[in-house]
């Protein structure tokens, strides 16, 4: 069976592309479940690696962040409790509507930075500085935050 001229065309044109593969959710979620891509494989990724593997630090670092956002959140309701203002004027207009709009609104927006940070990892900052740090950077910022809000919490009891 041969295949008509159009198709054969439209096959060679495709083939003589750098890269081939479409882009698309399918690929994201396939990319959770079966993760092959460790290493760059053309030269021309090296600027920006999209891998399939993170390092560990990656993970610790991202579930580190969420878990101390959490802890924040519950000790922003324990402070205001005892009669502290929220700082963050977006998160205290949250907060006006309810305790649960606040709570959603903060992991939904800390997750979704995350997400983001973890995806560009390996990407740099104007050429420089690798996106990766942003994530070290947020978690020494949550961690450093948290005391912060332990310590005003022991003063208050």
């Amino acid at each position: 069976m041969r295949m008509s001229e159009p198709v054969c065309e439209f096959i060679d044109e495709k083939r003589r592309l750098d890269d081939r593969r479409e882009f698309g959710w399918r690929t994201v979620f396939f990319g959770f479940l079966r993760s092959r891509r460790h290493v760059i494989r053309r030269d021309s990724e090296t600027d920006v690696v999209f891998l399939d593997w993170h390092h560990p630090w990656l993970f610790f670092l991202a579930v580190g962040t969420m878990l101390l956002s959490c802890v924040d959140a519950f000790l922003t309701l324990q402070l205001i409790d005892r009669g502290m203002i929220e700082a963050n004027p977006f998160m205290a207009g949250v907060m006006g509507f309810s305790t649960q709009s606040f709570a959603a609104t903060k992991m939904s927006l800390t997750g979704f930075g995350i997400l983001t940070l973890v995806f560009l990892a390996k990407a740099r900052f104007l050429d420089r500085i690798r996106i990766g740090i942003f994530l070290t950077a947020l978690f020494a910022g949550y961690a450093c935050l948290v005391c912060y809000e332990i310590v005003n919490l022991l003063k208050l009891l």
